[in-house]
């Protein structure tokens, strides 16, 4: 989170199944596949929040249908995950790490890459951001902002999918890291599962791709300072929207008195 909306180019093959957890160095790893890859990468956090609604709508539909009951369900559940990759070469992040047996389907070339980290720091940084964005100042605050105003209700959904898969309500510790690691195992093909950590730069990543090594420096992007600069800026956003809004109440206010002197 904290990167540009990025915008799907038609025509472009996805390659890519981003199976890591978030604060796993997904923003360095998305970083580096559209350097690799050369085209647009669809990291979650940062599409729902910076897109247009219909992104983080999308995906609040196939969470009411998750876990799907019958095969209509998934069928549908495919279809919006589809709507929302076509024209990327990648994705990275949540919600795509839920529903890894629907890309799994739905893009049999493509490469599963599980970003991985120490697990004892991925619980302390979890911990941080645990229960942050549904606080109800947050819901209050983002009600006039387009897409963020959804964002509470899309974090409620995405807590209850990992309720399901891995069995811990928040805080979050290192035993649901744990079990999304065994998950993959059993729902990922062998040959296509890879795990990698950014810490290691180019070499293991482009091994799993079969690219070249570019002669460009890895990019290192720090996930808690990238959420913290994202925060702080659609926190001032929110704000001067709630001002305009209230100043504009306010002179209507006056306005209606004014004439009915």
């Amino acid at each position: 989170m904290g990167q540009e909306y990025s915008v799907p180019k038609p025509n472009t093959k996805f390659q890519v199944i981003g199976a890591g957890l978030p604060r796993t160095g997904t923003a360095s790893f998305s970083a580096a596949l559209e350097i690799l890859l050369a085209g647009p990468v669809y990291h979650g956090g940062t599409q729902l929040t910076l897109g247009p609604e219909y992104e983080v709508k999308t995906w609040l539909r196939a969470a009411s249908l998750w876990p799907p009951s019958n095969d209509s369900a998934r069928d549908e559940i495919k279809a919006l995950i589809a709507s929302r990759l076509d024209g990327f070469v990648a994705t990275t992040d949540c919600p795509g790490t839920m529903y890894i047996p629907e890309l799994v389907d739905l893009y049999p070339d493509a490469k599963v890459i599980c970003t991985v980290r120490d697990e004892e720091s991925w619980e302390k940084s979890m911990a941080v951001v645990s229960t942050a964005a549904t606080k109800w100042f947050m819901r209050a605050l983002f009600l006039p902002m387009p897409s963020l105003r959804y964002f509470p209700a899309y974090i409620d959904t995405l807590r209850d999918i990992w309720v399901a898969l891995y069995g811990e309500t928040e805080p979050v510790s290192k035993l649901t890291y744990q079990r999304h690691m065994r998950w993959l195992k059993e729902v990922v093909p062998k040959d296509r599962l890879v795990f990698f950590d950014v810490r290691d730069g180019w070499g293991p990543l482009c091994e799993a791709l079969g690219v070249d090594v570019p002669d460009v420096p890895f990019p290192r992007v720090n996930d808690g300072e990238a959420i913290e600069k994202f925060a702080g800026k659609q926190f001032g956003r929110a704000l001067k929207r709630w001002l305009l809004l209230l100043g504009g109440a306010g002179l209507l206010a006056y306005g209606v008195s004014w004439v009915m002197r």
